[in-house]
């Protein structure tokens, strides 16, 4: 069994995912309350993830959620798909606020108007 980082691109963030995992099993692991998760089984759409960069395993998906040209793009579902090496990934759609975080810059002060 192999760890693999995985960057969420949106926000800078890391994890490390055994290829024995899912990516949405990965996320489920931040502890970041209320990601969403469906059927886990490809066929709800939820957890739709764009793979920037990076390899992977992956089972079938629902084409409702994820076309052949989504798939060629890199789109695929995060319960679908395994890191067999550092993957860099945006995340798309339903899951985006409850996965990635608001980066502000350290040190320096909000000026409000």
């Amino acid at each position: 069994m192999a760890l693999h980082t995985v960057t969420i691109e949106d926000d800078g963030s890391t994890y490390r995912c055994s290829d024995s995992l899912t990516l949405l099993e990965g996320m489920e692991s931040l502890g970041r309350k209320g990601i969403p998760v469906g059927c886990r089984g490809g066929g709800c759409g939820v957890c739709k993830v764009q793979v920037l960069s990076g390899t992977y395993t992956k089972r079938v998906m629902s084409r409702e959620h994820v076309s052949e040209a989504d798939e060629a793009q890199g789109c695929v579902l995060a319960c679908r798909v395994r890191p067999s090496g550092p993957i860099a990934l945006r995340v798309i759609g339903k899951m985006k606020k409850n996965v990635c975080r608001a980066v502000e810059p350290s040190g320096v002060p909000s000026v409000s108007t």
